[in-house]
């Protein structure tokens, strides 16, 4: 739903209710205290007019206009821009959802640009409300909440990815064939994860310089902490990327290893299919050898000259004994029985 809200906060107090974008601008630098305006699920002709209304720089409005991917940090002389990554974690699709959140910063002025309905900014409006002396330190007071919030809404995230990882290694050693597709699939999402995290270490160092406190000349506190957290965030999502790395070899190697178990099995029956066929082979042939004797002499021709000779019929049993003993000598010698 889009909404447009303004908020003027001096001294660490909110003052004026329903002011529309410039004049809480207005009020603001009058006061000596700093507009918050955020603008919620608006389109790119209302950024850009509320932009130039409020005296973003255009570079800085172009640069909000375009979709990221990572976390930026870009400084226009007085003016800055930062894009931060929120992410979610779908659990039932395995899916890391990064929405995008343009802020753009003045020495009395916050703007926060939302184009989602999973970023909810009650939670810090509700934390800078109930801290009034974070307040009085200017848009360095929600730039920080914002910041924090954003990289404690990681560890939902990472938790909800390093479970599933967990999850794959348990399978890695089973005969799932979804394993490796399932693999994939995370990897890609934590790429995009990686993409959003990356960055946001060297993000908060060069912000954090920005929004030196005016007054103690220092960053403003709990600042490290932040940045710290994102570093935490960034190493652990390059960790994971390792792992499933890792694992996607270590699947790819296990495949093979069963595909080779399977073909020397096949090798193992290959071999005893051709010991068998080389011993009925010798068998056929050996008892090939009398039966084709027998079919020579029983043609009953008439002139047959053994037919008449008292040693013929001996001579023809002893051939046939003769022809089978010798091709079984010759397959025996050659190991086929």
């Amino acid at each position: 739903m889009t909404n447009v809200e303004a908020a003027v906060y001096v001294d660490g107090s909110r003052i004026g209710d329903g002011l529309v974008p410039r004049d809480a601008a207005v009020l603001a630098r009058e006061r000596g205290g700093f507009a918050w305006v955020a603008l919620i699920d608006v389109d790119d002709a209302q950024i850009e007019s509320h932009a130039v209304e409020l005296g973003v720089p255009p570079i800085a409005v172009k640069e909000a206009l375009r979709p990221h991917q990572r976390s930026i940090f870009e400084r226009y002389g007085d003016h800055a821009f930062v894009a931060l990554q929120p992410a979610h974690y779908d659990d039932a699709s395995e899916t890391v959802r990064c929405d995008e959140i343009d802020v753009f910063l003045a020495p009395h002025l916050i703007v926060t640009v939302t184009r989602s309905d999973r970023i909810d900014l009650s939670e810090l409006q509700g934390r800078l409300d109930s801290h009034p002396d974070l307040l009085r330190r200017g848009p360095a007071s929600v730039m920080w909440v914002l910041a924090e919030l954003v990289t404690t809404g990681y560890r939902a995230v990472l938790d909800g990815v390093e479970n599933d990882i967990d999850e794959i290694e348990d399978q890695l050693f089973g005969d799932d064939p979804g394993v490796s597709r399932r693999i994939f699939d995370l990897q890609r999402e934590v790429i995009d994860l990686a993409h959003a995290t990356t960055p946001l270490p060297d993000v908060l160092t060069r912000l954090g310089s920005t929004l030196t406190d005016a007054a103690a000349g220092a960053e403003p506190a709990g600042w490290d902490d932040v940045r710290g957290r994102a570093q935490y965030v960034a190493e652990r999502v390059q960790s994971m990327r390792h792992t499933l790395d890792d694992a996607l070899t270590i699947h790819a190697t296990l495949v093979n290893q069963r595909l080779d178990e399977k073909m020397a099995d096949l090798t193992v029956v290959q071999v005893r299919q051709n010991e068998q066929v080389k011993k009925i082979s010798s068998w056929a042939a050996i008892g090939f050898a009398p039966t084709f004797v027998a079919s020579v002499y029983g043609m009953n021709f008439r002139f047959m000259p053994e037919l008449d000779q008292p040693w013929g019929y001996p001579m023809a049993l002893g051939l046939m004994v003769l022809l089978s003993a010798g091709l079984y000598g010759i397959f025996k010698r050659n190991d086929w029985l």
